[in-house]
């Protein structure tokens, strides 16, 4: 048996290959991970998921956020900048079920693994996009990140004292909510 079959759950013997960074992509892989699917994360070789070295307080020089977002994961490094390795990316797609991403639009079509690229090498690949505006519109050019979006959304007004600047909450919940909704949505 597979490592995901003996974990179980409800998605246990999907594949599902992650090249999301920071929290809102990973946060879906985590969540599809956590019911039992077996997820492959695919970092950069320049320094892996900047939530590696996320935080100020890190005991013995680790992050104590990675170990929580990359559970139930199996990383490796490709440098999708390069042909080698997009076709390396091709190669572990042509096998998943599920591929999630958080690049800003248009990333993946110049790189030749858009949906539809995608659609021809795996016709059953679910694509899960996590953009802070979408793929297309006026914003959609922009970085995405879950404090513009608590602050566009509202939730920053509504957090701290009616005297001071809004605040953040004590969690980056745009992040997790739009991991959350993509995890839903996958």
């Amino acid at each position: 048996m597979a490592d995901d079959e003996r974990r179980g759950g409800p998605l246990a013997g999907l594949r599902v290959v992650e090249t999301g960074s920071l929290i809102a992509g990973p946060f879906c892989g985590q969540l599809l991970g956590d019911f039992g699917a077996e997820v492959i994360k695919v970092e950069d070789p320049r320094g892996g998921d900047p939530m590696r070295q996320w935080g100020s307080h890190r005991p013995q020089g680790l992050s104590l956020t990675w170990p929580i977002i990359a559970r139930n994961k199996k990383s490796i490094t490709c440098d999708l900048r390069q042909a080698e390795g997009q076709e390396l990316l091709r190669q572990l797609l042509a096998g998943a079920d599920v591929f999630i991403e958080n690049f800003r639009p248009g990333t993946l079509e110049r790189w030749g693994l858009g949906p539809a690229a995608l659609a021809e090498l795996s016709p059953g690949l679910v694509v899960t996009r996590v953009t802070g505006y979408g793929q297309d519109g006026p914003y959609a050019g922009r970085a995405g990140f879950g404090s513009i979006g608590e602050a566009m959304g509202g939730l920053r007004y509504l957090t701290g004292e009616p005297d001071r600047q809004p605040s953040r909450a004590g969690i980056s919940i745009g992040d997790s909510l739009a991991g959350t909704f993509a995890a839903l949505g996958t």
